[in-house]
């Protein structure tokens, strides 16, 4: 059974980088398609984009100009980065999979 484990700083400064890690255990990270999406406080879930099997990314428009997916296949897990953070981006970030596992979530707050 695939389990996945959101981790990352919880506090960010504004127009920092946020870099978010999803550990992957009980499969390989190379065996599935991996998305990010996030909840910010009081909304909706948000997609943010997601890695391939082949291991290329795609993303949210809103999104494109500020963000990378990539796998790390010798930790095995996968990465976020998103880059000139604002406030706006404070939220729960939560990492899957195309078979339906999800981390619980890691809370990330921008604030100075």
């Amino acid at each position: 059974q695939v389990q996945l484990q959101e981790s990352g700083p919880g506090l960010v400064k504004p127009s920092q980088t946020l870099s978010l890690t999803c550990t992957v255990s009980g499969g390989s990270v190379t065996a599935d398609f991996w998305s990010w999406i996030r909840q910010p406080p009081g909304k909706g879930l948000e997609w943010m984009g997601a890695v391939r099997h082949n291991g290329n990314p795609y993303y949210r428009p809103s999104l494109k100009s500020r963000i990378s997916m990539f796998r790390d296949t010798s930790k095995n897990q996968v990465i976020l980065q998103l880059n000139s953070v604002t406030p706006e981006d404070t939220a729960v970030y939560y990492c899957g999979s195309l078979n339906g596992a999800w981390g619980q979530g890691t809370q990330v707050t921008v604030s100075s």
